[in-house]
C-alpha cells in the first residue's frame, strides 16, 4: 500500500501527464506545439534546479551556465566531431556533472549572499567562455546543431512522421518526445525526494548544524544536488540546442538563470509540480502580455510583484492551501 505523500504524488504525476495529452487539443498551429515544447523543456530543467533551490536550500543565479554548457557540448560533438546525438547527451552531462561537482565542493561552503555572487560568478564565467571561443562555439553568431537522433531515427523540427497510423508534423512528434521526458524528470524528481538523499536534503534546508549533529555529511548532500540539478540542465540544454537548430551564448546568460531561478520562486519553491506551473506562467506571460507593446516589460514585472506580495510561497501552494481551507470549512459545515 501506498502512503499518503506517495499517492498524492503519484496523482500529481497521473495529472500532469493527462494534461499534456489533452492540451495539444487546443493547439491551433504550429507556433503553439513550438511554444509547449519550449516550456517542457525549460520546466524540466527548473525541475532539478528545484531539488537545489527548494528542498536542500541552496541557491544558484548561475544555472543557466550549465544548461548552456549542455547544450554546446552537443552541438559542438554532434555537429563538428559527427558524434550521434544520445552519446553526445550522456557525455555533455558527465563533463557538466563533473564541472559542477569541481566548483560545488569549494562555493557550497558559502551561505547566504556570498553562496549567490560565487553561483552568478560561475555562469558568467561559462558564457564568457561560450563568447570569445569563436573557433569552437561560434562565439557571438552562434552555431547551428543537426537534429536530434535516437536509435537511426532523426527528429526534426521541419519533418513528417507516421505514429500509429496518424501522420505528425515535426513539431508535434518533439512536443510528444519533450512530454516524455518532462514526466521523466519529474518521476525520478518524486523518487529522489522521498528516499533517504531527499530527507537528508530537506534536514540540510532545515538546519546544517541540526543535520550534522545527527550524522548528516552535508557537505555531500550538497555537492550531490549540486551536480543532480546540474546534470538535469545539460540534458534539457541539449534537446534545447537539438530542438532549436541553432544555439548562442545567450543560452548561458544571466538573464536565462534569473529566468530559471524565478520559475522556482514564483511557482512555489520545494513543489515540483508549481515550478513546473511557474515555468509555464513565466514562458506564456510575454505572448499575453505583446499587445501592451511599451509597456510589456512594466506589465510583466507588476504582475510578478503582485503575485510574490499576495502569494509569497509561491503560486500552487498557494493556490492549494486556499482549496483545503475552503473543503475543511465545508467538511466543519455539513459536520
Amino acid at each position: 500500500m501506498l502512503n499518503g505523500v506517495m499517492q498524492s504524488r503519484l496523482r500529481g504525476l497521473i495529472i500532469l501527464a493527462l494534461i499534456l495529452m489533452v492540451l495539444p487539443v487546443f493547439f491551433g498551429n504550429p507556433f503553439h506545439y513550438e511554444l509547449a515544447t519550449q516550456v517542457a523543456i525549460i520546466a524540466a530543467t527548473v525541475v532539478g534546479l528545484n531539488l537545489l533551490v527548494g528542498f536542500a536550500g541552496q541557491i544558484s543565479l548561475g544555472h543557466a551556465g550549465f544548461f548552456g554548457l549542455g547544450a554546446y557540448f552537443t552541438g559542438i560533438a554532434t555537429g563538428t566531431y559527427g558524434w550521434s546525438s544520445v552519446p553526445a547527451l550522456m557525455a555533455g552531462a558527465i563533463a557538466v556533472g563533473i564541472v559542477a561537482w569541481i566548483v560545488g565542493r569549494p562555493i557550497l561552503r558559502l551561505k547566504g549572499h556570498y553562496l549567490s555572487m560565487a553561483t552568478l560568478a560561475v555562469g558568467f564565467i561559462i558564457a564568457i567562455i561560450l563568447n570569445n571561443e569563436r573557433a569552437i562555439t561560434g562565439g557571438p553568431d552562434g552555431m547551428s546543431v543537426p537534429a536530434f537522433e535516437i536509435f537511426g531515427w532523426e527528429l526534426s523540427s521541419f519533418g513528417r512522421y507516421s505514429l500509429f497510423g496518424l501522420d505528425i508534423s515535426g513539431v508535434q512528434a518533439w512536443y510528444m518526445f519533450a512530454s516524455v521526458v518532462l514526466l521523466v524528470a519529474v518521476w525520478f524528481a518524486l523518487n529522489l525526494i522521498e528516499s533517504p538523499i531527499g530527507r537528508a536534503l530537506r534536514s540540510v534546508h532545515g538546519s546544517e548544524v541540526a543535520a550534522s549533529v545527527v550524522g548528516v555529511n552535508t557537505a555531500k548532500y550538497k555537492s550531490l544536488v549540486f551536480v543532480i540539478s546540474a546534470i538535469y540542465a545539460s540534458v534539457m540544454g541539449s534537446l534545447y540546442a537539438h530542438f532549436q537548430g541553432f544555439i548562442t551564448p545567450a543560452v548561458a546568460s544571466f538573464e536565462f538563470s534569473i529566468l530559471f531561478i524565478t520559475m522556482v520562486v514564483l511557482g512555489g519553491m520545494g513543489s515540483t509540480f508549481g515550478v513546473i506551473l511557474g515555468a509555464v506562467v513565466l514562458k506564456l506571460l510575454p505572448q499575453v502580455l505583446a499587445d501592451f507593446q511599451e509597456l510589456e516589460t512594466v506589465m510583466f514585472g507588476l504582475i510578478l510583484m503582485l503575485t510574490m506580495i499576495f502569494m509569497p510561497k509561491g503560486l500552487l501552494p498557494t493556490l492549494t492551501a486556499v482549496v483545503y481551507k475552503r473543503r475543511r470549512r465545508k467538511a466543519g459545515g455539513t459536520a
